[in-house]
């Protein structure tokens, strides 16, 4: 590289933006990049939020206390998302076993990828597979029993903060919610299609709505007017029509509740949320070796059922040898810090 071509990228124009500090998703350069601006990443997290691009690992001391792992075991991380958790995983391996991680998104898990290799680990100890964590029966054949297995059903903050995923009210682009983007059809598709008693039902089923059936008349009455509901911000500002006859003084807290739980009852239906966890509880006791420890993370009271009730046929048919008797919390000090853990439940099960 020649003299003028260095200068040219030492003087790479910063992302400018208005005002005192970055609003925008693509500004946060420094929150982009937490390899070279720790401290600003710092900052971030001490004020409660999580910095843009990244992912804050949940229970992460309650997780390692649950799986009990051991250098020279196989483990399986059937959530992969910015890898925190398969980070401290490998930690307690030191380099001795073999650790495998399973995502749909390609987008992040590419990147994820990049960034676990630069940190020492590997192809040769770390191997990620871009599939379903439904096909982890078909992923222990291949590569044998797992002895630990966590799974993190939450949507990662990285694919919640970036506009360009349409998975969060807060910001503007498009309606897509799909974790992976090039499959299926997008949350703007469905909702050309579903009819108003499925999306009523919907939105009460996998979020609890309850203004679920004023919402989808409202929903079927635009679309029948010809408006396309294809942005986050033209869903959100029909949330808001639809509430607007609630008092003033109650409205805002209504609406930024109702937004969340319909974006998330849309989420889990463009991915069959429900249907993949379902497939994965029924298949995982076959894809775990005996004495092996499982952990789950759950963000919802649907999700948190279902693996409550998996876990508990499990032992009563004698596949588990012992359950969690109670849900787990993360601690009071992990919810101030990181306020995207307030709902997050821990269940754990013992292969028998």
């Amino acid at each position: 590289m020649d003299e003028q071509n260095r200068e040219q990228e030492k003087h790479v124009r910063r992302v400018h933006y208005s005002g005192t500090h970055p609003k925008h998703y693509a500004e946060k350069y420094k929150e982009h990049h937490p390899e070279k601006y720790g401290d600003t990443i710092e900052k971030v997290i001490r004020k409660g939020s999580t910095p843009a691009g990244m992912h804050i690992p949940i229970m992460v001391p309650e997780i390692l206390e649950v799986l009990q792992i051991r250098p020279g075991e196989q483990g399986l991380d059937a959530t992969l998302g910015y890898g925190g958790h398969t980070l401290k995983m490998m930690e307690c391996m030191d380099h001795r076993g073999s650790m495998h991680a399973t995502d749909v998104d390609p987008i992040e898990s590419a990147k994820t990828r990049e960034r676990l290799k630069n940190l020492g680990y590997g192809e040769d100890f770390l191997h990620i597979h871009l599939r379903n964590f439904a096909e982890v029966g078909e992923l222990a054949r291949e590569v044998g029993t797992f002895d630990f297995v966590l799974a993190d059903l939450g949507v990662s903050s990285m694919q919640i903060d970036n506009p360009e995923r349409g998975f969060s009210y807060k910001l503007d682009g498009p309606l897509d919610l799909r974790l992976d983007p090039t499959k299926g059809i997008s949350a703007a598709e469905r909702l050309q299609t579903v009819g108003l008693e499925e999306l009523a039902g919907m939105l009460r089923e996998n979020s609890d709505e309850p203004y679920a059936a004023q919402i989808a008349a409202n929903i079927i009455r635009k679309r029948k007017q010809g408006v396309r509901i294809d942005t986050t911000t033209a869903l959100r500002h029909i949330i808001e029509e639809t509430l607007a006859r609630l008092p003033a003084a109650e409205r805002p807290e209504a609406v930024k509740k109702t937004s969340a739980r319909v974006f998330q009852a849309l989420r889990i239906d463009v991915n069959q949320e429900f249907e993949v966890l379902y497939a994965f509880l029924n298949i995982l006791p076959e894809a775990v070796s005996s004495g092996g420890r499982i952990a789950i993370l759950t963000f919802h009271s649907g999700e948190d059922k279902l693996v409550k009730k998996a876990f508990k046929e499990g032992l009563r048919s004698g596949v588990y040898s012992r359950i969690a008797e109670d849900v787990i919390r993360p601690s009071a000090e992990e919810c101030a810090r990181n306020p995207r853990a307030r709902s997050t439940k821990l269940r754990w099960a013992v292969r028998a």
